[in-house]
């Protein structure tokens, strides 16, 4: 039976009461039908699991007791990726930022390049990064991170490439014309940005000002992919040479 894991954005002590997010007690009630008795597990991003148990259902919502002091949760890759992704339209991004939380990636920065089609004004961009969050903390709990990856608002590329520090590590874009594959990186104890393009991908503009800042083009094989297959395959090739897949 599959466990049920909520993300509760809060302290987890033991013996606390814990009032579940409304769109959680929702889908605990109406999906999973669970019942005042009936155990789960919470998390809050800190990286340890907490056992709990449901004592009240009502219309008001859900409450739970947390009923043990939190295990450790052994599911962070040890390759920390930063996603930086050219703004994909609809449903598109939903799914990037989905699965790339779902394969490890530490964070994700929606790009704003020469070629992005969406045009977010400052209200509607933070509508979307509430939205991307919340889809993070989705893939979170079904796939048993229980460290959240940061999403950040979206930022022009050049704004974004003029704040970076050390921390980026290895950068690198993906570019079908590069020779650098994969397999020839040493990324073993080393963090990496990844940038993928939009639908319309990286402009020269883009791939001059990148190559300006140290990053390196990086091919995946012989086939262009789209925007929403590029980058989580990426992703899945960086983690099965340096991370924890396979």
């Amino acid at each position: 039976m599959r466990e049920t894991r909520i993300h509760a954005p809060v302290t987890l002590a033991r013996d606390s009461i814990v009032e579940l997010p409304a769109s959680s007690a929702d889908h605990l009630v109406r999906v999973l039908r669970m019942q005042v008795g009936q155990t789960l597990t919470l998390f809050n991003g800190d990286g340890r699991d907490h056992a709990a148990e449901i004592t009240r259902i009502d219309k008001r919502g859900a409450a739970v007791r947390v009923t043990s002091t939190g295990v450790d949760v052994a599911s962070e890759s040890p390759l920390r990726i930063t996603l930086a992704q050219g703004v994909a339209r609809g449903e598109k991004m939903d799914w990037i930022v989905q699965k790339a939380t779902e394969l490890g990636v530490h964070a994700i920065v929606p790009l704003i390049t020469e070629r992005t089609e969406v045009k977010l004004d400052a209200e509607r961009a933070q509508r979307r990064v509430a939205h991307w969050q919340a889809v993070v903390i989705a893939a979170c709990e079904q796939s048993g991170r229980a460290v959240v990856p940061k999403i950040t608002p979206p930022i022009k590329l050049a704004d974004w490439v003029a704040g970076l520090g050390d921390a980026a590590g290895v950068r690198l874009s993906l570019d079908p014309k590069s020779k650098l594959v994969p397999r020839a990186l040493d990324l073993a104890r080393l963090p990496a940005t990844l940038i993928v393009g939009p639908e319309g991908g990286l402009a020269k503009n883009d791939l001059d000002l990148l190559s300006q800042a140290g990053f390196r083009g990086l091919r995946l094989g012989p086939r262009v992919l789209r925007t929403e297959t590029a980058g989580i395959a990426a992703i899945s090739a960086l983690q099965a040479l340096f991370g924890d897949l396979g």
